[in-house]
């Protein structure tokens, strides 16, 4: 695929022109959203993505091709092959997205885009430099289905776009479109670190993933939302917001523990230890009182 025709890229422009919206909002409501070097770091994190994704996206789309040689299916471009690329893509998202909040190293290369303690559109942009080395192999299977390799990547691009304009505090409940989309106040809880909100909302474009496996979590106004994690970084250095949950599992695998246990450390959820100094996310929430956190 080539860079020019990619068409998160094309986007960009709207990307930009959103952001001066929100940015104009914000100085008009006095909403004190952005931090101006947190939201930089944000923008400078989206274009080192975008650097080494432009490789990574090719290399993705010849594996994708020489998969397809081998496709179980020969499906037509029709409406409704359409809307089964479109039902793949956005499943397949939350499979990948969800597993990144469950497995410790796959965290690692995620919890960067979860790491600002602001909520703007600029955390959009606040992609991996890690998870996109090897994110498109989840889609591996799309291929091999039939379907080509273009509407794939298309469908994938046009996924991002959509879940760009969520991450923003200047748009409220949207009604009915709440029961069946991914929407800013559904995914406002996905960027919380309130415990009552973790590991929750991973939607793409469809909520419905989450309603059918039980990771959903309405927004609620007794529970306001805290961005950022539950242990903070503190830090607009680049290098710091991309690795340093490999850094902190290095030195969980430096422990005096059994080989077990540093197996654990590295496929085991985010707040597993071996000593129980720390819970994962599931054992937080068994123990939260009812409408407090």
């Amino acid at each position: 695929m080539e860079l020019l025709k990619d068409p998160a890229v094309l986007f960009i422009p709207g990307f930009l022109t959103l952001i001066f919206i929100e940015l104009y909002l914000d100085w008009r409501d006095k909403l004190h959203l952005h931090d101006p070097k947190d939201s930089l770091a944000s923008i400078m994190m989206g274009i080192g993505s975008l650097a080494i994704g432009a490789g990574v996206k090719t290399a993705a789309f010849l594996l994708y091709l020489w998969i397809y040689q081998y496709r179980i299916f020969d499906i037509p471009f029709t409406w409704w092959a359409c809307i089964l690329v479109f039902l793949g893509d956005d499943f397949t998202f939350y499979i990948h997205h969800s597993l990144s909040h469950q497995i410790r190293l796959l965290w690692a290369a995620h919890v960067n885009h979860h790491s600002s303690q602001t909520y703007n559109l600029a955390v959009a942009l606040r992609q991996s430099w890690t998870e996109i080395l090897y994110k498109y192999s989840w889609w591996c299977w799309m291929p091999l289905a039939g379907f080509h390799p273009i509407w794939v990547m298309t469908m994938m691009q046009l996924s991002l776009i959509y879940q760009y304009w969520i991450h923003t505090q200047t748009i409220n409940r949207l009604g009915f479109m709440e029961k069946f989309m991914n929407t800013p106040s559904h995914h406002r809880v996905h960027h919380a670190s309130n415990i009552r909100y973790l590991d929750k909302n991973h939607a793409g474009i469809l909520i419905i993933w989450d309603k059918l496996f039980g990771t959903f979590q309405e927004e609620r106004h007794d529970d306001p939302v805290k961005y950022g994690l539950t242990k903070n970084i503190n830090s607009y250095n680049l290098l710091k917001i991309a690795f340093h949950e490999f850094e902190d599992i290095a030195k969980d695998l430096k422990r005096p523990i059994s080989f077990t246990d540093k197996l654990k450390y590295m496929f085991m959820p985010p707040g597993w230890s071996h000593d129980g100094s720390t819970q994962v996310a599931t054992k937080l929430q068994k123990n939260l009182p009812d409408g407090k956190s």
